[in-house]
């Protein structure tokens, strides 16, 4: 269930239900609000889908925990009854930032929480600086590597509840953009935005110096244009022949 770089939710992908993410639009309205563009890929973010209603049982839970060293364990209910100085806190967690740790969240509900959605949206950014969002509901757990810009709201219902995971004891100390001097970042870049350039980048060719001059349409007088149209129906008489 592991999935490294990419949720691109498939059709049998138990995961559909807690987590989905996709690019977001550019309007100014509501921050809760879902801003939907496509789904697609993003980098660096790990996800599972989970048994929320026995996680204090869970073997997949504990195995997660096992491998990953996540030693550290507690829960955080984000909501305006419950957050102190919470339109502070909803505020600074909107900030876009990083983390020179992992971030590790898994959305639960305890007794009493059946009512409620618990559900939220971290927003990622991609190599090319758009930004994707992932929605966190609960049965899901995700991972966000240290050194990646992101951003946390609630969605309309206000309300979520998380399990924290850390390695040793919990660093939660958010770096606000621009951090990027920080060896946390340098790393992510390294590990997973430059490796994706790369992988997308296209080799260009030329005969002699490069000359990428474009003439917009129309440009029927044009030499190149005139020698085109010429061979195309030179190729055209022979298949017929």
């Amino acid at each position: 269930m592991l999935d490294l770089i990419v949720i691109m939710i498939a059709e049998a992908d138990p995961r559909e239900e807690v987590i989905q993410a996709w690019y977001m639009d550019d309007s100014d309205e509501d921050q809760r609000l879902p801003h939907h563009r496509e789904p697609k890929e993003f980098l660096g973010v790990l996800s599972w889908r989970l048994d929320a209603d026995n996680y204090e049982t869970d073997e997949e839970l504990k195995k997660i925990r096992d491998d990953r060293g996540y030693s550290y364990m507690d829960f955080c209910e984000v909501c305006p009854e419950k957050l102190p100085n919470y339109e502070e806190k909803i505020k600074n967690f909107f900030e876009e930032h990083l983390h020179t740790d992992e971030e590790i969240r898994y959305a639960v509900a305890g007794s009493g929480d059946f009512l409620l959605s618990c559900e939220g949206y971290f927003d990622v950014r991609d190599c090319n600086e758009r930004w994707i969002r992932v929605w966190l509901k609960k049965g899901g757990l995700i991972v966000l590597p240290a050194g990646i810009y992101h951003r946390f709201t609630l969605d309309t219902d206000n309300y979520i509840k998380a399990m924290r995971l850390f390695s040793g004891d919990p660093i939660w100390t958010p770096f606000n953009r621009p951090h990027d001097d920080l060896p946390a970042r340098k790393e992510y870049l390294k590990a997973f935005v430059d490796k994706e350039a790369g992988e997308h980048a296209l080799m260009r060719l030329f005969v002699g110096e490069p000359v990428w001059t474009a003439y917009n349409r129309p440009q029927e007088e044009h030499p190149a244009r005139k020698e085109y149209i010429e061979r195309r129906a030179s190729s055209t008489v022979l298949t017929k022949s």
